[in-house]
């Protein structure tokens, strides 16, 4: 187990010092930083397999911020800062998968449920950020989703056709990441996906009725209400699935 944590530091430390070297930034200086403890955190306990699934999303997420990014800072839409990610940004998107990595390492027996866990909570975030930056790219007609009723682009709580279907698609994507490596079975894959959905939908939702009113309530806090419920959700399935025998 030692040897796990000094592979650990040991490539995340290689890692970091090439990504803060090379011209193309992703994250700000104190966003690799905490990149790098959250690294560490996932090889340590979820060894190489969690950390594909960690990558993936990373590196696809962030790809995905820079789909169409002129028109979205024309409109005042883009991510601030370019699209470079924060501290914030790393533990919003990344802390409940990180909960349920050091879960598993914790507690064995429920090592499969945490498992899924982590696969859900970054399959539905990677469905929310593909659903919103193809929205506010691509979406032909956006819609608020408590009322249906048209709204602009980047509007909280707007979706769109387009950008729904994308999201969809992500999830699946990065849940099969998942199965590829053995985290998850093709049931899982499943799960992940039906949990992706409805936590990126109701994460419109508190966009659409309560961010605005709740100054604490910010994108990065929602993120990880989001990534929760996702987690919550593709748990609670596969143990009704176990348990009940539906």
């Amino acid at each position: 187990m030692a040897n796990a944590w000094l592979v650990a530091i040991a490539i995340n430390t290689v890692l970091i010092g090439i990504a803060w070297i090379i011209p193309k930034k992703l994250l700000t200086p104190m966003g690799y930083l905490h990149a790098w403890i959250l690294g560490v955190l996932v090889w340590g306990t979820l060894q190489w397999q969690g950390y594909a699934v960690v990558m993936f999303y990373f590196l696809v997420g962030s790809g995905v911020t820079k789909i169409g990014m002129a028109e979205k800072e024309a409109a005042g839409i883009a991510e601030k800062r370019g699209g470079l990610r924060g501290p914030e940004n790393v533990w919003g998107s990344a802390l409940v998968g990180t909960l349920c990595a050091v879960g598993a390492a914790l507690w064995p027996v429920g090592a499969g449920l945490f498992t899924l866990g982590y696969v859900a909570s970054f399959s539905t975030k990677l469905s929310d950020t593909t659903a919103s930056e193809v929205g506010k790219a691509y979406g032909k007609r956006t819609f608020l989703i408590t009322t249906l009723q048209p709204v602009e682009r980047g509007t909280e709580g707007a979706v769109s056709l387009e950008g729904t279907l994308a999201g969809a698609l992500a999830s699946v994507i990065l849940a099969l990441v998942g199965l590829a490596v053995g985290m998850v079975d093709p049931l899982g894959v499943g799960f992940c996906a039906i949990a992706a959905f409805i936590a990126t939908n109701l994460e419109s939702v508190i966009g659409a009725t309560f961010q605005e009113n709740y100054a604490w309530l910010t994108n990065e806090v929602v993120n990880g209400i989001n990534t929760a419920i996702g987690a919550i959700v593709a748990v609670g399935l596969a143990w009704v699935w176990q348990v009940v025998g539906i």
